[in-house]
């Protein structure tokens, strides 16, 4: 490789490197704010769950059951059907309940898992940059210890004169 080609390449690897980390910070961003916006959404959830959890009315509990799990019942006149429409409407709030803790803690689990692959990919990274580290002191102490076998054969090559 020409001294020219030296001078240049070594800026641009650099630059490319420099660009690498940028994207890659980019990304990390991203998934930080997604997961943001998860455990936000999570937190929502599990805040209208404890919320309904208690003894309430079939209003308050509709405010917090999303509007998919409603099912629109017509009003029947007669008191037996009622009553089987209150039943009925019991049944589906408590599965709707079912379901959104359920939902609840399909998304603690799926948190988890994120945050353990987090700490994965957190300690594989330190324990490069701990080898890479160690890579470097191990090659310096080597240089070290051959510069001192020379300084030490140079004394003795100078008295035998």
């Amino acid at each position: 490789m020409s001294r020219s080609a030296l001078r240049w390449s070594i800026p641009v690897l650099l630059g490319l490197q420099l660009a690498m980390l940028w994207l890659q910070g980019a990304q990390l961003h991203r998934q930080n704010q997604v997961l943001q916006g998860l455990r936000e959404d999570i937190q929502a959830l599990a805040d209208s769950i404890e919320s309904s959890g208690g003894a309430a009315s079939w209003e308050d509990d509709a405010s917090a059951v999303p509007a998919s799990f409603l099912k629109p019942t017509q009003k029947k006149v007669a008191v037996l059907g009622v009553q089987e429409e209150q039943e009925a409407a019991a049944k589906d709030l408590q599965a709707s309940r079912e379901s959104a803790q359920k939902a609840v803690k399909d998304a603690r689990e799926a948190q988890s898992k994120l945050s353990i692959e987090e700490n994965i990919r957190k300690a594989e990274e330190a324990q490069k940059v701990q080898t890479a580290a160690h890579s470097g002191q191990r090659w310096a102490w080597i240089a070290l210890g051959a510069l001192a076998v020379v300084l030490v054969l140079r004394a003795i090559l100078r008295r035998r004169r």
